[in-house]
């Protein structure tokens, strides 16, 4: 094979690569609406799920579908409308604090600043970009730097 076919190959990947990352985040959005519509229908006729959703995983649904900053407080709140059960907890708002900053440390959240207010954000992830389209100089050659340990 010679560079040009590797370049051809490349371009491919990146190509597919980037169509597929579109394709997992619009799943993803679909998915979270589901399971918020099965959450919220499955209360309205008073069945109790088989599996019952963790609080990370109701955060996640909460942030995922409503795509604006929310302080815990307004979670605490979507989670009681959607029917998630709380009374587990002792204080309900520290291990929804905790739940949050996970997140946030995770990457998940972002945080958005606000007086006052601790305001969090689905982060969603950027749209990949090809190497050669984005920096050609990058690919053309290696990085001396190491990377950070994160």
């Amino acid at each position: 094979m010679t560079t040009e076919d590797y370049r051809t190959a490349l371009d491919a990947a990146i190509r597919e690569y980037e169509a597929l990352g579109v394709q997992h985040r619009e799943i993803d959005d679909r998915l979270a609406q589901l399971a918020q519509t099965i959450t919220m229908l499955s209360r309205l006729l008073g069945l109790t799920p088989t599996v019952p959703m963790g609080l990370t995983d109701a955060c996640r649904l909460i942030y995922r579908n409503t795509g604006i900053p929310l302080s815990p407080t307004d979670v605490r709140d979507r989670l009681q409308a959607m029917g998630f059960d709380l009374s587990d907890y002792s204080n309900e708002m520290a291990v929804i604090h905790t739940t949050v900053k996970r997140m946030y440390e995770a990457g998940e959240l972002g945080l958005v600043a606000a007086p006052g207010k601790h305001l969090f954000v689905w982060k969603r992830l950027s749209q990949p970009v090809g190497i050669l389209a984005a920096r050609p100089e990058v690919a053309a050659k290696p990085s001396k730097r190491r990377p950070r340990n994160t």
